[in-house]
């Protein structure tokens, strides 16, 4: 049996770290199968964190608490995707590497709430962000891929980096039958924007936003719309990107202007194009990776930042998705080998 102490600074900060009905504790001893408990130190010293349990465990769970002792101290929202994904960095070797998502604020939302990454994969792809012309953004639903991208958008125009917004994604289901839909333009391709329009609520607020797109600032639009435009000094999102065929993509990436950025975002496992035919960013992170200027960044179901069980349900059907290749694997070897007998 073996024990660790950690110190808090403050009740406060015990409470914090413990969680409402003490949440946090019960998952981390959940996950490293240890017993956590606390005691007041006396005085201004705080309260003395207890963890007890075999060696190995108790020194995974004490680097845990550690880190989310870290996180509420400055200031950081230590909540059950918090945990949970800290738990996953340390079960994995990686907790030296938690540090690094733990940054700068990207913006805030008109209510003043900071947006900061929440992953070491969010960090790094707000880093690619900043540091390339093009960044092609692929993974999972819930990592903030578009969300994220938004944020660094309306960063950039509230800074005067750019002088507008652009925000962009094919509307495959409809396909050429947009003119069947009820309404004038907008009408019909707002379901398909959706998302964007969420993101920018979110961060700008509904005045401010309507403001922006009376004044030509901020700008929505199908992907077709994209065609024998210059884009000059403009943020663009092009979001539901593995929808995109190969040359919407070439046609998207050459609408670049002077003083632009463009952020391409997609999930590759969720693409809706017709049997067969390859996605355009598939195509693009093959054919763009390497070249200066050009950032391709592929994020992990580990980034997912919704629900916890958002990201089980994506490991089932990775899961799911590897067996059947396998089967059909199998099955092709077998077809070759009852053919040559």
């Amino acid at each position: 049996m073996s024990e660790k102490i950690i110190l808090t600074p403050s009740g406060a900060a015990t409470a914090a770290l413990f969680g409402a009905f003490d949440r946090n504790v019960r998952m981390v001893e959940d996950a490293f199968h240890v017993r956590i408990s606390n005691r007041h130190v006396g005085g201004e010293s705080g309260d003395a964190v207890t963890v007890t349990g075999d060696a190995r465990d108790v020194d995974a769970a004490t680097r845990t608490l550690e880190y989310l002792k870290r996180m509420a101290g400055e200031g950081e929202s230590v909540d059950e995707q918090s945990v949970e994904y800290v738990i996953g960095l340390v079960r994995d070797g990686e907790d030296d590497s938690a540090g690094d998502y733990a940054g700068d604020t990207i913006c805030l939302t008109y209510r003043g709430k900071p947006i900061k990454a929440r992953t070491v994969g969010q960090r790094s792809y707000i880093d690619a962000i900043r540091e390339n012309t093009v960044v092609l953004g692929m993974g999972p639903a819930g990592t903030g891929k578009t969300f994220l991208a938004v944020a660094m958008a309306v960063e950039a125009l509230r800074s005067k980096a750019v002088d507008r917004i652009l925000l962009t994604r094919p509307a495959v289901e409809a396909g050429e039958r947009l003119g069947f839909l009820p309404g004038d333009l907008q009408s019909k391709i707002d379901p398909y924007l959706r998302p964007l329009y969420d993101a920018l609520f979110e961060l700008l607020g509904g005045e401010n936003y309507q403001r922006h797109i009376e004044r030509g600032t901020i700008e929505i639009a199908p992907l077709a719309y994209m065609r024998g435009r210059t884009l000059d000094s403009s943020f663009i999102i092009l979001d539901e990107a593995q929808n995109t065929t190969p040359e919407q993509m070439k046609m998207f990436l050459t609408r670049l202007g002077y003083h632009a950025k463009a952020v391409v975002t997609g999930d590759l496992s969720q693409t809706d194009l017709p049997f067969g035919k390859k996605s355009g960013l598939s195509v693009a992170a093959e054919v763009l990776e390497g070249i200066d200027g050009v950032g391709v960044f592929r994020f992990t179901d580990r980034d997912v930042v919704r629900h916890p069980l958002v990201r089980r349900i994506i490991g089932a059907y990775d899961a799911y998705e590897k067996k059947q290749k396998e089967a059909a694997g199998a099955r092709f070897r077998a077809e070759r080998t009852s053919k040559k007998i």
